[in-house]
């Protein structure tokens, strides 16, 4: 089993910057991909972005250019970085990661995130 805490959301006015992190332990050695999702109120869970074991990169069109992911030293470390916030951004913030054999993913337990106008 892998369990996942995340940390650094907040409340930001828009514009502004916030980093996530989320640290994974466990069987972190078995861990494909490492993303994060997010969910708005009344709206479905969406990926916001995600790193491989290589280093392969997925982002959603809407934070493109404005978002970046990235995995610690260690791998067991994911970060997003995310500048320009916009209102839209708010949402509960879910960390995942993809095990490599079995694919079971593991979730977060969600970091809040809130842009104001």
């Amino acid at each position: 089993q892998v369990q996942l805490v995340e940390s650094g959301g907040g409340l930001v006015q828009a514009g502004g910057s916030l980093r996530l992190s989320c640290v994974a332990s466990g069987r972190i050695f078995s861990i494909n991909a490492m993303g994060w999702y997010r969910q708005a109120p009344g709206k479905q869970r969406e990926l916001v972005a995600r790193i491989t074991s290589t280093g392969s990169t997925d982002y959603a069109d809407s934070v493109k250019g404005r978002f970046t992911i990235s995995r610690g030293n260690a791998k067991n470390t994911v970060y997003l970085q995310m500048n320009s916030l916009k209102p839209e951004d708010t949402a509960v913030y879910y960390c995942n990661v993809v095990m490599m054999v079995s694919k079971i993913n593991y979730w977060g337990q969600g970091t809040q995130v809130t842009v104001s106008s």
